[in-house]
């Protein structure tokens, strides 16, 4: 115990002495920058940040008629079991599209917060543990979590084509009538649930599949909808396009002194470059940061647990229902 607190100790004393050092006036004055500093100021500045890139595995990705349908989709409470949850009260538009709680809260409160979605096209991995890899996949799990909407896919589908059948097929063709007969409601593969899971297993199996692409068009639609959902010009990025033009007198307009000192400590010796980089400050990896288990939660094994769940899904790239060419634009 005393060896863990004289760490403690010493790390925090490293701390106040690295920040002590960065508030110190710099010598050329708070606004100035070595050409080195300004190259990582640069790689950090959103006027570096590229075109979306491209998702093989969602044909619909650039379609404007399958992003407003994503969009109603998102929004639309319906899509719950309760009527009250939708896409949008985790991922809220005033809050940069997450929400103000440490533990997100939809038909119950789930064992972790919601992630913003702030230009989730640029990623690779989504949830915190990558557990899916493409937008229209990770729209595809919140329905049928029980804490989240807590429906089946089969009554999303049910869903839309009471509510969005003309728009649903001007997009993606020929929706099917999904009868309470012979699509029961509660219907979905999952064998914790056992009135659900038998209700599937009853199903033919093209009748399956025919839930399955309806559930995958929806999630699709909500990714083109997502994928414009991109981050704009910051402070931060006024700030360092004024460094970066020489526009000393706007700089100072953008940022105080102690906000210059502590971008240097960011960008220097604090390394908080090493997670925090790029245009969207993050190197879009899992990191361990050895936080302890929170109390009266499951233990959480994070990316161990994400990658065995991305392979198995019948929803990743590699999957029929993924528009990708397997072998070429699946890199994993």
């Amino acid at each position: 115990m005393k060896m863990k607190i004289l760490t403690a100790l010493l790390a925090a004393g490293a701390l106040a002495l690295l920040a002590a050092q960065a508030f110190a006036v710099h010598p050329a004055g708070p606004h100035a920058w070595s050409d080195s500093e300004k190259n990582v100021l640069r790689s950090l500045w959103i006027g570096s940040l590229g075109p979306l890139p491209a998702d093989p595995s969602n044909k619909y990705a650039e379609d404007p008629k399958a992003a407003r349908l994503g969009k109603k989709f998102f929004f639309d409470s319906r899509f719950s079991k309760d009527g009250t949850v939708s896409c949008s009260t985790c991922h809220r538009a005033d809050m940069q599209f997450t929400d103000s709680l440490p533990l997100s809260h939809g038909m119950g409160t789930t064992s972790r917060r919601s992630m913003p979605i702030l230009g989730a096209a640029y990623q690779t991995w989504y949830f915190w543990d990558g557990r899916v890899d493409s937008l229209w996949a990770q729209a595809l799990a919140p329905p049928e979590a029980p804490l989240e909407h807590g429906i089946s896919r089969t009554r999303c589908a049910q869903i839309i084509g009471q509510h969005y059948r003309a728009e649903y097929e001007e997009v993606f063709g020929h929706l099917p009538e999904f009868t309470d007969e012979e699509y029961p409601a509660v219907a979905r593969p999952e064998p914790g649930d056992p009135e659900a899971y038998e209700a599937w297993k009853a199903m033919p199996m093209e009748r399956r599949d025919e839930v399955n692409r309806v559930f995958v068009n929806m999630g699709k639609a909500i990714a083109a909808y997502g994928r414009l959902i991109v981050p704009t010009e910051s402070r931060f990025d006024r700030y360092v396009g004024a460094v970066l033009a020489g526009d000393m007198e706007k700089a100072e307009r953008a940022f105080s002194e102690r906000e210059a000192a502590g971008l240097r400590l960011f960008i220097g010796r604090a390394k908080c470059t090493n997670c925090h980089n790029g245009p969207m400050l993050t190197n879009g990896d899992f990191h361990n940061l050895g936080l302890p288990k929170p109390a009266g939660l499951p233990p959480d094994r994070g990316r161990a647990e994400g990658i065995r769940l991305v392979f198995s899904s019948l929803f990743n790239c590699m999957s029929k229902y993924s528009d990708a060419d397997p072998e070429l634009e699946c890199d994993h």
